[in-house]
C-alpha cells in the first residue's frame, strides 16, 4: 500500500511539473515514475501517510488565509528558525512536510539539513509596542 502511494506522489508532481493530464502523459508519467530510483528506506506507515494527507487539506486555507492577512496587514519582522524533522519520515513524507511549510505564503524552507532538521525562514507582522 505504501508503495502505492510513493507512486502516487510522483505521479502527482509529475502532473503539476507537465499541467497536462492526458492519457499519453499519465502513461509516460508511471513509466517515469517505476523508473525513478527509490532510495531503500523503511516503509512509512499508512497512519503518516493520512496525517501528512491531513496536514496537505488543512495548508489550503490557511494559505489563503495568511496571504490575505499578507495584503491587508504588513508583515515586518522575519527571522529564520530550525524545526525538527518528525521521528522516522521516509523521504516523501519529508518532502510532503517540507511542501506544507513552503505552500503556506509566511514561510519557506531554506535548506533540510540531513541530521533531521528544516531551516525555515519565517514573516511576522510587527509586535506593536
Amino acid at each position: 500500500m505504501i508503495s502505492y502511494l510513493d507512486l502516487l506522489l510522483k505521479l502527482t508532481i509529475w502532473f503539476l511539473l507537465t499541467s497536462d493530464i492526458s492519457l499519453a502523459n499519465l502513461i509516460i508519467g508511471v513509466i517515469i515514475c517505476i523508473l525513478l530510483p527509490r532510495k531503500l528506506t523503511s516503509p512509512g506507515k499508512l497512519k503518516d501517510w493520512f496525517r501528512a494527507f491531513v496536514e496537505v487539506l488543512i495548508a489550503v486555507p490557511q494559505a489563503y488565509f495568511e496571504a490575505i492577512q499578507i495584503m491587508l496587514f504588513p508583515h515586518k519582522q522575519e527571522g529564520i528558525t530550525m524545526e525538527r524533522v518528525k521521528p522516522q519520515r521516509t523521504p516523501g513524507l519529508i518532502f510532503l512536510d517540507i511542501f506544507v511549510i513552503t505552500f503556506t505564503p509566511k514561510t519557506i524552507v531554506l535548506k533540510y539539513h540531513e541530521e533531521g532538521w528544516y531551516e525555515v525562514h519565517r514573516i511576522r507582522r510587527k509586535k506593536q509596542s
